[in-house]
């Protein structure tokens, strides 16, 4: 599994509803993607669950590095290149994937959490925590699904949840709205520590 997002910040003063109408009009094309696990599309609107910024930022899990190719490099995301420039994509090697009660409904909320691994600590042992807690988080209330991902380059540890209506206050992370979701092969994602 890979992990991939990338965030276009927006002016503060930026008509959301031109993001919300493309998401309603692009945002099918990519429910029946071979190789793609799933698609959440998400928003930050400022001053909305303490955002400071309009952002939209899709995150992606992919079942393999051939379907992520075939996106960066066909005309989905060159449509992003073309209507904002090119953002970067960062990527995250995928170490967990989990289903969680809500997974039958539609999520309407995201959150992103991103740790570094601290440089005097065994890389392993932060791994082990972060697995225990997916675990934990997989089966509480209202989680979609929930992701690990870590980039080796960085030492920086991501973790993804999709939630069916609102993440709860103690959730740590930038809080996203979710205004759709494509899970061509949810089903081929490896569920657990992907080792």
């Amino acid at each position: 599994m890979l992990v991939t997002q990338y965030r276009i910040t927006l002016p503060a003063d930026y008509d959301m509803r031109i993001i919300r109408d493309r998401v309603a009009t692009k945002g099918p094309l990519l429910d029946d993607f071979s190789g793609l696990g799933l698609k959440a599309y998400g928003i930050r609107e400022r001053g909305v669950d303490g955002s400071p910024v309009h952002q939209y930022a899709p995150f992606y899990l992919w079942t393999a590095p051939e379907a992520m190719n075939r996106f960066l490099w066909g005309p989905g995301f060159q449509g992003i290149v073309r209507d904002f420039g090119r953002p970067a994509v960062e990527h995250w090697q995928g170490l967990a994937f989990e289903r969680g009660p809500a997974a039958g409904a539609v999520p309407r909320a995201a959150t992103r959490h991103a740790a570094p691994v601290p440089a005097a600590v065994d890389p392993a042992s932060v791994v082990e925590d972060a697995l225990a807690r997916l675990a934990e988080r997989a089966r509480t209330d209202g989680v979609h699904t929930t992701a690990l991902g870590i980039d080796p380059r960085g030492w920086e540890l991501i973790h993804f949840t999709l939630w069916e209506d609102s993440a709860p206050p103690w959730e740590p992370g930038d809080r996203y709205q979710v205004l759709h979701l494509s899970t061509p092969d949810l089903a081929a994602l490896p569920r657990g520590r992907q080792w």
